[in-house]
């Protein structure tokens, strides 16, 4: 028997599906697309912005441009003020292509190379120092203005990581940054932690809010910290996960495929998003004594988070044309216009695991053999393992060429990080969807 995991309800995305636009794109578009809705953006946005002002903690909102390609998204942070964070020369020109001014980016990722260092430090852009060969290298840069860094400590808690210093070297980094005078401006650390738990988080953050007032004392700025991102995002219902937790196994799989719970994103969240960074501003660090945000607003320390999933939740999905289906014993193959490749959980080994929707194409007429179909889902390359969902969804009905698939809720990391042209098959565009009243309307992001 198929397993269901439905996504959240969601009525704005419900009109869009039943308003027929998405047919209309299919047909001009000539195959596959992933559809962006930036309003949704804005209001992550603000919630997180809320929960800052709620707290009365300073603080500042990058977006972590990593987590989808779309220009959009970075134009609501330009025309709103918020910062941008990015990792590559590539996104941090782009970033500034579409209007985000230098001073409002944040620049992150491990070793970063010469030019990047370059335009950041001459455009002004905060720069997350990982280790002391870079904070070298910038220091040899030179420029009319000091170079801003953040120094990235090594989370403790985390032994295997390959990011920050630790405190042998980040004792180094402050005297080197004490004894470079106005050639950079240190102001202030950073970490970078995996997982999603609460308690790490404030933790982490109250240790450096410590290394603030320390680093303070040898007359450095240091007036802020930065958490990451790291925020989760809630797919489904808890009752659902649960279920699918207990219940999956390779019987639910083509090809009797395993994945152990471990192996998937925790697609259910009790506290989510903003909701996430109030309860890591209302934790204790070390579990005991004032809150983190009383202990940053004693500090004076400014709040840096560089949320990235979380701020594209609900933002956008991804459609696929059926191409054809297939039937094997107890459960049928669907193969939508379409690869792996554009949801990249599968990049991980894992899966995707909200389910797609079926969306009839009527011009087909009415099938009067319409009964729950279970189906695996494929996509159109020649690889075996091209599968877009291993699992046995259960469909409505036995899907038609001509129907749609949607995947819902992907804008935050399946969309387009590791998208692929192969077999010389175009990327799925990416189409900005906004309202007028009750009536879409739509223009390709650029």
């Amino acid at each position: 028997m198929a397993l269901t995991l439905p996504a959240h309800c969601d009525p704005l995305t419900d009109r869009i599906h039943g308003s027929g636009l998405l047919h209309e794109l299919a047909h001009g578009l000539r195959g596959p697309f992933h559809y962006l809705l930036p309003e949704r953006f804005d209001a992550n946005l603000a919630a997180f912005r809320a929960a800052l002002a709620d707290a009365e903690v300073e603080g500042r909102v990058y977006y972590a441009k990593k987590a989808n390609k779309a220009s959009v998204f970075v134009e609501r942070c330009a025309a709103v003020g918020a910062g941008v964070d990015v990792a590559s020369l590539g996104e941090l020109r782009d970033a500034l292509g579409h209007g985000v001014r230098g001073e409002d980016l944040v620049v992150t990722g491990p070793a970063k190379s010469e030019q990047l260092l370059r335009v950041a430090a001459r455009q002004g852009a905060l720069i997350a120092v990982d280790a002391l060969d870079e904070l070298e290298r910038l220091l040899g840069l030179g420029g009319d203005r000091p170079v801003r860094v953040l120094l990235r400590r090594y989370p403790p808690a985390q032994p295997r990581s390959r990011f920050g210093l630790n405190d042998a070297q980040l004792h180094e980094a402050l005297e080197r940054c004490v004894a470079a005078g106005d050639t950079v401006r240190m102001e202030g650390l950073s970490f970078h932690l995996s997982g999603y738990a609460i308690q790490p988080r404030a933790d982490l953050a109250g240790e450096l809010v410590e290394l603030c007032l320390k680093a303070r004392s040898s007359g450095l700025r240091a007036d802020r910290i930065s958490i990451g991102g790291g925020f989760p995002v809630d797919y489904v219902a808890a009752d659902a996960w649960d279920a699918f937790l207990t219940e999956q196994g390779p019987g639910h799989y083509h090809g009797e495929k395993s994945f152990a719970a471990g192996d998937f994103y925790p697609y259910h969240s009790p506290v989510a998003g903003a909701h996430a960074l109030r309860a890591i501003l209302s934790a204790s660090p070390g579990g005991t004594g004032p809150n983190l945000a009383e202990r940053l607003r004693q500090a004076g320390v400014m709040l840096l988070l560089e949320p990235g999933r979380a701020l594209l939740d609900r933002a956008g999905s991804s459609v696929f044309p059926v191409q054809g289906v297939k039937d094997r014993s107890g459960y049928g193959i669907i193969t939508v216009d379409g690869t792996s490749l554009s949801l990249s959980e599968q990049w991980f080994n894992s899966e995707y695991l909200p389910d797609p929707l079926l969306l009839r194409d009527r011009t087909g007429g009415t099938d009067h053999t319409d009964r729950p179909y279970p189906a695996c889902v494929g996509g159109t390359s020649c690889l075996d393992s091209d599968l877009l969902t291993w699992r046995k969804i259960s469909f409505p009905a036995r899907p038609r060429v001509g129907d749609l698939l949607v995947y819902p809720n992907t804008a935050g990391y399946q969309m387009d990080s590791n998208e692929s042209p192969f077999h010389e098959l175009p990327l799925p565009p990416k189409v900005v969807i906004d309202h007028h009243g009750d009536r879409p309307r739509w223009h390709l992001d650029r």
